[in-house]
This record gives C-alpha cells, structure tokens and sequence, in this order.
C-alpha cells in the first residue's frame, strides 16, 4: 500500500496501524547506532490540532539515517525525520490518520542547538565518511552515453551507489556542522549529486543547441607561470609585453607558441627549453610613445603538466572531477586569436565589423559580438557561441559626449556641481586621446574632473604658480576657448595631469559599464532581438568567420571544431491541469502553448477588499477619468470572483509628484479618521496610484518605499497611458496582480489539490526561493541584497511569503539565512530568514512542521556553486535545528541559472509541430542529455512560450539532494510551477520562487535608493559592519501588515 494511503512504506519498517495510536515508522535495520531512544535526543513533539514530531528520517530520533519516518494525517502526526548521526539507511515509513492531542504548540520557541558531544572514536567514523565522498565509486561511461532503457525512475545501480555515499558523507557532516560539533569542510571536497537517471515523460523531439563539438588530440600541455616587472593590472599591456617577448625571443622558446591569459597562466604544446627563464625588455608603448623606451622584467616559471587522460575520464562519466585547468588552458588557446582581433571583454568578443549596433543615446553606441565558451558535456568538449551585443563608448571629443550625456546645448555657460559630478561619474576610468599635439598622440586615463573652471586652475612649475591656460599657449600655441569648463584630470591628486576637455577625445573599444537608462535598455535589446532562424544564422556565421580550422593557436594544440550546430535529444513534457473556482463556467483549464486567459474563469481564491482608496499623480488625467477608471477596475475584480466595495474609503485624491509624499500621508491619515469614524480599528486593504507622467520609475521606488516600510499599506501602481486606454485585458492583469496582493490566489495545479505531485503532496513540504541582487556597475559603496521567499499554504503552494536583507557589496552568499545573537540577558538568540520563514509555514498550515524543504536558488554561478552550498546548506541546518533538537528535514538544493549563453532551436524551422507562433521551441521542452554534465544532476527547461526574440531555457543544477528525486520527478515538478506564477496567464521562463525572490529583491533596493548619494552610501549610519569594513546600511523594516502578502508582486 502505498504511503498516501496510510500503509506500510515499501522499503521501511512496519507501522503501527489504525486510529489513534502514534505511528512508529522505522528505518531498515531497528533502530541503528542510537536505537528508537538513542544519542541525538528523543521525545516527541506535540501541537494543537496538528503534527507530533519525533526526531527525524528513519526511525525516531537518533536511530537509522534514510528512512522518512510516519506521518499521520489529521491528528497529531508522528514524523521521524531529523538526521542521525549515523546507522543505517532505512527506507519509506508510514502516516496514518490520528486522534488530535490537545497540547500547545511548541515550535515558536527558540531552542539552542545540541550540545552533547560525540567520543572521539565518533568522532573519527564521521570525519572518515567525510573523506570517503572523495573517493566515491562511479558509473561506467556507459551509463552517460545516452537516456537509460529503464525509466528515469528506476536509475541504475552505480548512479544510486555514488549518491548515497556521497550523500550520506556530506549530510553527516552538515548534521554536526549544525550542531557545533565539526566545522564545515572546505569546498573542495564537495561532490554535487550523480545523475539518477534520464528523463523518460513527454513526447520526444529533437531541437539544435549553439553547442560545437571540439576534439581535442593527445598533446602535452604546460602550465607556466608568469610575472611581470614592474607590475601592471592591464591585461591588455601584459599582453603587448608578451607578444613582444614571442617576436624578439623565438629562439628561447623551442619553436612553441604559447597562448597567454594576460594575468599569470602561460600554456604551451609541449616543454620550454627551461624550468625558469627571466627576460629582460627594452619596449616603447605605441600608446605612450612621448615617455620613450622602458625596461621590463618577463618571468616564465615551469607551473605543472596538465593531464588530458584526467579530462577524458570526466568526460566518460569514469570520474567526478573536472580537471579545470586543462579545460581552461584549451578554452585560453581557443581564444587567443579572436583577442588579437576583436575587443574581448570577459568571455565575450565585440566588433563593429559584426554589424553596428547604432546610437542609443546618451553618448553611448551597440557593438554587436559573440560569446564563446569552452564546455565539458556528456557529448564531450563543445564550444558554446552566442550571439551579444552591449554598450560602448561613441569615439568622439569630450565636448560632445558631456553635451550628449547631460543633454545640454549651450557650452558657453558653466557646469553646475550636479553636472560636474555627474560627468565626472561617468568619465571616470575612460581612456581619452590628447589631440593638441600634432606631432604625437597621447593616451590618458581620466580619474577626476576639477572642481575649479580652467581660468582658475594653476599648477607648479619650477616654482611658480602657472596658469593652464597660460601653459597651453605658451607651450603648444593653443588658445583654449571653454575655460569656464572644468579641467579632466590623469595620474593622482598628488601629481595630476590636467587635461582641458576640448584637447580630448574619447578612444574607441571601451566598453560603457555604467546602468543603462530605460531608452537604452530599451534600444540595446532591440538591435540585440533576432528570431530562432535569424541568430542560428548569426552563430553559423561567426563559425565561419572565425575559421577555427586555420586558428594557428588552435591547430598548435591540436584543437578541431565542427562547423554543425549540435543535433540534441529532448522531450516536451504536458502541461498541467489548472483549478478555477467552481463558480465559473469552466472550472479548470488546459493551457495550450503555455498560455491561456480568464475568460470564463474566477479566481480560486478571490479576497474580499472593503476599504481602498486612490491617488493621482498624473496631471494630463482628470480627477473623472481616474473615477471611471476605478469603476471600471472594480468591475473588472469582481467579475473575476473578487468581492471589491464599488465606493471608495475617500474620494479621489489629485496632488503634484513634488508633493508626493505628502499627499500619500494625507490620503492615509484621511482614510484612518473616516475607518475610525465607521469604529474600524485597521486601516486600508488597498491603495491605488497613479504615477506621475514623466520619471514614473523614479516616483514609484518612493512609492513603495513610503507605503511598505512607513505607513503599511499595500499599493497598486498604474501608468498614466494605461489608466487613459483602460482596456479589459490591462483590468484583468491588474486584478491577477490585487488579487495576490491582498491575500488571494488566483489558480491552483489540479494535481497539487488531489495530492497527485511526487515528492510534493504526500508530505509538508515548503519550497524556498532565493535570489541577491547587486548594485548597478559604479556603485562601489552600494550593498548587495537578499531576498528568500517560502510557499505558506501546502499543498497549494502558491502563496510566497518574503523577507528581505542587505548585505557586503556584491556577496553573493546570503549571509543572514541563519543569525546567532548573545544578548546579556537572553543568551544566545536564534534568527535568520529561514527560521523565520519555518514558523511562519508552520503557522499558516495548522500547526504542521514542513517535513521535507525543496530550495530553489537564482543567481549562482558555476565558479560559486561549492561556497554557496557549503554555507547556505549549512544554514538551512542550522535554523532548523534551532527549532528543535534533531529537527533536520531533507533538504533538496537546486540552483536557476538564466544568465547562460546556451540556446535551443527547432531541428526544422518549417516544422509547425515543433514551434510556437515567435517559431521558438514549445514550452515544456526539455533536455538532459549530450549538452548537459557528463555526470551531475542537471537539465535545460524551456518552460515559456516565447514572444520576441529567440526563447533562453532555464539551466537547473541540483547541488544537494536527500529527497531522491528522479529526474522526471524535479524536472515535471519544476515544470507545473512555472504556471502557478500570479502576475499574469503564461507559464513563465524560470521555476516562480525563484522569479517571486528576484522580484522582491528588485523592490528591496526602492527602499535604499533614495538615500544613497553620488558618492555611494558612506553618508548614511550603517547598522552593522561587514568584516570590520565597508558599512552595509540595513534596509528598513517592511510593515507586518504588507510583508503577510505577496506585495511584491
């Protein structure tokens, strides 16, 4: 019997069965090391109405690890979850339905971690398991050379063999790190799950991925170390100076030709002649050819001897290692032709020979380039390529860019200080060319722009105080006209270079890092936008462009591409049933192509909204059209299965956007009196705006900020156009976005409410989603924030409720998932976003402990994916063994990355069955074989349709997995959420918890904007300090009243 059913577990103990008894699910074996009572704490956990927990997975606390322990629905629950020490590993226990215990709950209490300590031969046995993932039996090659006949539920032996050992050495050793009693290992013993098996579910297809097949032949290749006298953080003058080395020095380098990183990493096709070689230059830099001849000293140290045998075996799923440096010597080889040529920035390569991109204003122009990228993957190498485009400086003389950029006409005036720090923002870094000197050019890099005019700028010579003005004539004849105009500066405040602007012109080939405004952005992804057939042309072309089989470098390493995008099995999985109220003509719904509307349809879970009001900003609306704008908004809701009083708490309020905050105050403090009045004692449900007509993105941070942190009211802003067009399909969006907003829900999976989803439904599980969002490129003082929302409402999980964190510039890890404060009086205190988010789960459902935590994390990169695992894993631990001693339910870690270059295409492009209306892959499209890793647990979803452009797949990279998921299982799981996303009817392009935490961390940094200067954010009082450093200014508290909801939506 199946353990929905109540029965006994197919591989766990027996239960005890019937009513009103407590089950006792055990794992495999009794009770293992610690037995039913042994180490690691016992007792059962008791709450009204709702679970009885006693310890963890497999048996009661302390006994077997593996087995999910009984669960009994209705009463009080028996859930043998938490994480022994060690033992066995059971099997699946049991739930059956139980007679409720009239005790209180318990788990609001913060209860410090565990203690005890194990004897030092416990010690031992752990740290042994420890190191034994490192040397963790793995599958044959054959296991990864394709999908498996079986189904993906039934993976092999050998996969299952080196995920349970590396599970369970790893998970022993987060249990005590959670526990104090071992500190986390380091990174690098880390091992990522094994791939349990190839999908099987949905109708197979195949589809073309930007993905070129690279062999590679058996040479040997060096690593050698480089240093450079004197020292300079240009790579592109290391370079120049390397380049130079190989022309004069042929002779010393045995006919090799090597291929350099630009910082320290030299590789060659087999041995130098030496093991260390120092080289002594004497070289003029074209770029400062008025500063002669300089001498420099070029090191060349043997490093090591790359092992391509190690690769081939990683390659062939016979080792779980990559051997990065051999992989990344070969992807430096690969692009040391395309470096000599095209401007290379990262891993990308740009060239107004591609195509210019065109003026998008501001100063700024689009380059248009490609990515390449070189990949270790189940069909082996590949070469990944991509089309991009990104910002650029305009060549141009200074005058006119700061004409352009401040979008000022009139040089004849003077700069503002507003201005001047603006375009000393802007400038700073930028590389100019000195055009005053007929004879020679000079190159300069700006780090200042002068706060005196240049009539009143004087400077030191032999003593004397000489004007620059004076100078220029004196010396070069030049009579410079805008001296009113501030002065560039070069070199340091201790010896500065000045530079008049109109002398001045920006070089070309410098990349513009600062933010786009909304124009730009708007302009850039334009120019970028090509269909599925326009950019597989695009990539084919700079195949072929590049010619890699005449690459000398390439050739000199034996390396070969094919010029055939790569042809990949997929499948396209169905799309979920949808639940709509039954009051509606149609009460469920089947999305065709990833999308659907309301028609016909109510909302599952409608919200009853008695007090609203609204506010305009938009001085072209008048006060009417906003009424009848309301009027109709009203309608609108409750045709949709809203319940919306058709009277507003207070009149339209009309106010300009300079008295924003005001009238904000006012229209609250209006509202209270009128509620008060009517003996209300809360305050409004919902308040509307109407930005403003110009700088809407501006207004509407301070919106929020004001009404989420300060007056605790839940906003809906509208733009002005949209208000004055009003159209029934804007209403309906709106209404989705309330509807949330306050409290509702507006669909549910079918499956999910018939107890249907795997690993979802049969137990309280709570799904996390985590994002960090980084301050725009110039921000240097700027923190970095952190946003985790977790569904509250199993098994619906739809509702997302959210919490908020600033932390270091630009962390990635989220330092605040678990906090430990020692208060004099209290002692230690527990805290941290996920203990939070666990109570607020464990309130919201009954009383009932998530007995299983799927956590989704956007943003990581594959550089970060061992560090954000040991720490954030680790505190996921911690904060529920906080909670309670021996409370550790399995935890599954997945990582969302949508900031790849890898693309799908249609296998035929006329093939109507195989696209969508943009002739982009049919959502649902998966792929978990031959561009995937050649042993870890990863896939490419397509879970959009696609509207512009050609259609990104979301990349999903399990990094920890005690729940045991198959890969139908994640992949259908991970599929049906993407259409439970509330803003709108379309299935969207990454898993919705994750999405929801980009989303709210976007809208934490509203609250930090307004107060952060052109000089970054060391004005403002910090709260806490990051390593004793830089100050992090804490956000600002988001009102209980708003934070219940998914006001971030």
């Amino acid at each position: 019997m199946s353990t929905r059913d109540g029965g006994g577990g197919r591989r766990g103990g027996n239960a005890a069965a019937g009513r009103g008894g407590d089950g006792q699910g055990r794992g495999r074996g009794g009770g293992g090391r610690g037995g039913a009572g042994g180490r690691g704490g016992g007792g059962q956990w008791r709450a009204q109405g709702g679970a009885e927990l006693g310890g963890g997975r497999g048996g009661a606390v302390g006994a077997a690890r593996g087995g999910r322990g009984g669960v009994e629905r209705g009463g009080h629950q028996s859930f043998h979850g938490a994480r022994p020490v060690g033992g066995d590993r059971g099997g699946r226990g049991h739930y059956h339905h139980g007679v409720p215990a009239q005790v209180q709950p318990q788990w609001q209490v913060a209860a410090p971690p565990s203690t005890s300590r194990p004897t030092p031969a416990e010690v031992e046995e752990l740290r042994g398991e420890v190191e034994r993932k490192a040397a963790v039996a793995v599958p044959d090659a054959e296991a990864h050379e394709g999908p498996s006949s079986g189904t993906a539920h039934e993976p092999s032996a050998a996969p299952a063999r080196v995920e349970a050992e590396q599970g369970t050495s790893l998970v022993v050793e987060a249990d005590q790190a959670a526990q104090g009693r071992l500190p986390p290992s380091s990174s690098k013993a880390l091992v990522f799950p094994a791939r349990p098996g190839y999908g099987t579910l949905g109708r197979r297809c195949r589809v073309r991925a930007n993905h070129f097949f690279v062999q590679v032949a058996d040479k040997e290749i060096y690593h050698y170390d480089v240093v450079i006298s004197p020292e300079s953080q240009s790579r592109k003058r290391n370079r120049w100076i390397l380049n130079e080395l190989v022309k004069l020095h042929k002779n010393y380098l045995n006919g090799r030709l090597p291929v350099y990183d630009g910082r320290k990493g030299l590789f060659t096709a087999g041995p130098l002649p030496f093991k260390t070689k120092e080289f002594v230059l004497e070289l003029t830099n074209p770029e400062r050819a008025n500063q002669g001849a300089k001498e420099y000293s070029v090191t060349i140290k043997d490093a090591a001897k790359l092992d391509l045998y190690s690769l081939r075996q990683f390659l062939a799923g016979r080792q779980r290692e990559l051997p990065q440096d051999t992989v990344q010597a070969l992807d430096i080889a690969m692009r040391e032709c395309p470096t000599e040529k095209y401007v290379s920035i990262s891993r990308s390569f740009f060239s107004q020979s591609f195509g210019h991109g065109g003026d998008i204003g501001s100063g700024v122009e689009c380059w248009r380039g490609y990515y390449q990228s070189l990949r270790a993957t189940q069909m082996g190498l590949s070469l990944n390529i991509d089309i991009s485009a990104t910002a650029f400086y305009k060549a141009q003389p200074i005058l006119e860019f700061a004409l352009e950029y401040l979008n000022i006409r009139d040089t004849s005036r003077r700069l503002s200080d507003q201005d001047r720090l603006k375009l000393k923002k802007v400038l700073k870094g930028v590389r100019v060319v000195a055009t005053h000197r007929r004879d020679i050019a000079i190159h300069y890099k700006i780090t200042g722009i002068t706060s005196l005019p240049l009539n009143s700028l004087t400077f030191n010579q032999d003593g004397a105080s000489v004007s620059v003005v004076q100078y220029f004539k004196h010396q070069y004849n030049y009579s410079l006209k805008h001296i009113h105009w501030p002065c560039l500066q070069s070199g340091n405040d201790s010896r500065p270079t000045y530079l008049p602007m109109e002398v001045c012109s920006i070089l070309g080939g410098q990349r513009y890092s600062r933010k786009l405004n909304e124009y730009q952005v708007t302009s850039i992804l334009k120019k970028a936008c090509e269909r599925p057939p326009q950019r597989e042309g695009s990539i084919l072309e700079v195949v072929n462009r590049n010619d890699y089989g005449n690459d000398h470098c390439a050739k000199e390493f034996g390396i070969k591409v094919t010029n055939e995008l790569a042809l990949v099995d997929a499948r396209v999985l169905p799309a979920p049933t949808l639940k709509y109220h039954d009051s509606g003509r149609e009460k469920v719904c089947s999305p065709s192509v990833g999308q659907w509307n309301m028609n016909n349809k109510r909302l599952i879970d409608g919200v009853s909204i008695q007090y609203w009001a609204c506010v305009t900003f938009a001085s072209r609306l008048h006060p009417n059209d906003v009424r009848m704008f309301c009027n109709n908004l009203v309608g609108a809701c409750n045709d949709m299965g809203m319940q919306i009083n058709g009277r507003p708490c207070v009149d339209v309020g009309q106010a300009r956007p300079d008295n924003l905050e005001a009238a904000l105050r006012n229209t609250h403090r209006q509202s209270a009196q009128m509620l008060a009045q009517q003996g209300v004692t809360r305050q409004l449900d919902l308040l509307i705006v109407v930005l403003p007509d110009a700088n809407a993105s501006v207004f509407y941070g301070r919106i929020k900020r004001l009404c989420e942190t300060e007056l605790g009211l839940v906003t809906q802003c509208c733009q002005p156009k949209n208000v004055f067009k009003g159209g029934r399909q804007y209403l309906q969006n709106l209404a989705l976005k309330i509807n949330v907003k306050v409290g509702g829900r507006n669909t549910v999976l079918e499956d999910a409410l018939n107890r249907r989803i795997h690993l979802l439904t049969d137990l309280p599980t709570i799904i996390f989603g985590a994002d960090v969002t980084h301050p725009a490129p110039g921000e240097d003082a700027s923190p970095s924030i952190a946003a985790v929302v977790a569904s509250m409402d199993w098994p619906q999980v739809a509702k997302y409720r959210c919490l908020v964190s600033s932390q270091g510039h630009r962390e990635e890890i989220i330092t605040d998932l678990f906090t430990q404060v020692k208060d004099p009086q209290k002692g230690l205190i527990n805290g941290g976003m996920i203990r939070e988010l666990l109570v607020s789960f464990y309130k919201a459902n009954g009383s009932r402990k998530p007995s299983r935590i799927i956590f989704y994390r956007d943003g990581v990169s594959e550089g970060q994916f061992s560090q954000v695992l040991l720490y954030e894993v680790d505190a996921i631990r911690k904060a529920c063994a906080s909670l309670e001693e021996g409370y550790l339910p399995p935890i599954t870690f997945i990582v969302v990355q949508k900031r790849h270059h890898t693309r799908l295409f249609p296998e035929d492009h006329h093939a109507h069955g195989q696209m969508d209306r943009s002739g982009n892959i049919l959502p649902g499209t998966v792929v978990d074989t031959k561009i995937c890793h050649p042993s870890e647990f990863d896939f490419y979803l397509c879970s959009h349709s696609g509207i512009q452009g050609t259609s990104r797949p979301a990349h999903y990279h399990v990094l920890f997995d005690e729940n045991k998921f198959t890969a139908d299982a994640l992949q259908t799981l991970t599929y049906k959420l993407c259409y439970t996303y509330a803003r709108c009817t379309r299935s969207v392009s990454i898993v919705p918890p994750a999405y929801y935490a980009h989303l709210a961390a976007f809208r934490a940094r509203h609250y930090m904007d307004d107060d952060l200067s052109d000089q970054g954010s060391s004005s403002v009082a910090s709260s806490r300090m990051k390593d004793g450093a830089v100050p992090v200014k804490q956000l600002p508290k988001v009102m209980e009243s708003v934070k219940q909801f998914m006001f971030y939506c």
